[in-house]
């Protein structure tokens, strides 16, 4: 009898709980089957397995072959154990030496003729194995993904003849080199281009500054979704660790990360026709959503209310957790969301309600209806309401002499510093203990929030969100205090009303 062992990782959300490849052939009728809570891509790879040796030139044992991926109550999916089952069958046949498998990690999906294809979450095997200190071998398409963690010895080729060349000390494989993140220039649409909507746009430079949620209400054309679509140049570009996470959920959302791109925080887009699970994540397989690949970006609505309501509750957790939890019958997963929601709805169903230049022909109980397919503990959780009205053609006409993104993004930069210099978190994720310490008021500016909560019938956590934007409008003031001027701007974006 012959026992070969080899060590591998499964996927679960993004983390990578380690798997060990068990291989035990004994005599019998020939046979192969494979043990360990496997899904059906796991249970085919054994004909991957037997022809990618065959046609590499090895000997495929006809034996009684059982194949245990251990801890057995983990499920595994995919065809990422493909290459460790073939290493750990030639081990146990004796044709490489199992010490040659010592402190290696594998994973990879065979092709019939030995090559090795790129598998799906990788990022989190290759960033567990580097923090248990132990190599890798993974296929060389899955290098990219790889070379971004730095602490990692990772080694990767296209064929099993090479994974065995190295392992034997034939011919030696070149570890990755660690990608060095690049700044990526940023050409997009400006927010000077963006005419009148001083309002708005100061309202888009404190959003940015502290990561605060914004809705902005208006009439169709006033320039919301012109307005969401310029936030992503306001903010600071991603941190390696944020980088890191990122690409941990594109990579284990089977998407493709886009190089071009990289170094930007996420902008996700969805339509309105978006399903709960869609948003937040979920299916079978337990995917990552809509807010969780928005992690550490942007999540931007259009068409709030055209949105199903049921589809908007399941963003209330999230919003305050950063974090999503996704169970199944079969398995459970969590993954980070901590997104900046940016919201933009029309005043009525017409869209022209306060429009000077159109008249609103909806009646009150179609406008009280339509605003109240959102409902109101959503509303309580943004920070910011902003009223985005048309704007003038006089205005249209007029040169373009506002400030450029760069401009912003400087104010924004400089806050964003005094902030994590601070605390090391933007005021928008400031606990209860943190916002007594940062944010205390003179006994005056207490009284004036007091008559405005008690004027405009706000909420607790109104009174706390109020206090972490005041905090960020005194931060880009490069104000050590809070002001009466801060908290005055701060208490205006809490004023629109959805009834009115």
């Amino acid at each position: 009898m012959a026992l070969a062992k080899v060590l591998s990782r499964a996927a679960v959300g993004i983390s990578a709980p380690p798997v060990i490849v068990e291989i035990h052939l004994s005599r019998g009728l020939p046979s192969f089957s494979i043990v360990g809570l496997p899904e059906t891509a796991v249970k085919e790879s054994k004909d991957r397995v037997r022809s990618a040796l065959l046609n590499s030139q090895f000997e495929f044992p006809p034996r009684r072959i059982t194949v245990n991926l251990a801890p057995a109550d983990l499920p595994k999916e995919g065809a990422r154990y493909d290459l460790a089952i073939a290493l750990g069958i030639l081990c146990a046949t004796g044709q490489i030496k199992q010490s040659t498998l010592d402190n290696y990690e594998i994973i990879g999906e065979l092709g019939l003729d030995g090559s090795l294809r790129a598998c799906h979450g990788v990022v989190p095997f290759v960033l567990a194995a580097s923090k248990a200190g132990h190599k890798l071998i993974i296929p060389l398409a899955n290098a990219a993904e790889a070379s971004l963690v730095k602490t990692a010895h990772c080694i990767g080729t296209d064929h099993l003849l090479k994974v065995c060349a190295h392992l034997q000390g034939l011919e030696p494989l070149a570890a990755i080199e660690p990608r060095h993140a690049i700044a990526t220039t940023l050409n997009e649409a400006d927010l000077s281009e963006v005419h009148g909507q001083f309002h708005a746009k100061r309202a888009l430079e404190v959003a940015a500054a502290g990561g605060h949620n914004l809705i902005m209400v208006g009439p169709p054309g006033s320039g919301k979704t012109m307005l969401a679509s310029r936030l992503l140049k306001l903010l600071p570009p991603l941190t390696e660790d944020e980088m890191l996470e990122t690409a941990m959920i594109t990579s284990v959302s089977q998407q493709t990360i886009d190089w071009q791109q990289w170094g930007r925080r996420p902008y996700r887009h969805p339509h309105h026709t978006a399903s709960a699970v869609a948003l937040v994540g979920g299916g079978s397989l337990a995917k990552p959503g809509e807010i969780s690949l928005a992690h550490n970006g942007v999540l931007f609505l259009d068409e709030l209310p055209e949105f199903d309501r049921k589809v908007l509750e399941v963003l209330r957790e999230p919003m305050e957790s950063g974090s999503i939890s996704i169970s199944r019958a079969a398995r459970q997963a969590q993954y980070p969301a901590r997104f900046q929601l940016i919201a933009a709805m029309n005043p009525c169903p017409c869209g022209h309600h306060g429009d000077s230049n159109v008249i609103c022909r909806c009646s009150p109980e179609q406008i009280s209806r339509y605003r109240g397919r959102i409902s109101g503990p959503l509303l309580d959780r943004i920070d910011l309401h902003v009223e985005v009205p048309a704007v003038p053609v006089k205005e249209l006409h007029k040169s373009d002499s506002a400030e450029s993104s760069l401009d912003v993004a400087q104010r924004v930069a400089a806050a964003r510093l005094v902030q994590t210099t601070r605390c090391n978190k933007t005021n928008q994720a400031l606990s209860e203990k943190e916002i007594k310490r940062y944010c205390a008021l003179r006994d005056e500016d207490a009284e004036l929030l007091q008559q405005a909560m008690t004027k405009l019938k706000l909420s607790a956590r109104a009174y706390h969100r109020i206090l972490k934007v005041a905090r960020t409008i005194a931060d880009l003031a490069n104000s050590e205090n809070i002001t009466s001027i801060h908290l005055s701007e701060a208490i205006n974006y809490r004023r629109m009303d959805r009834g009115d």
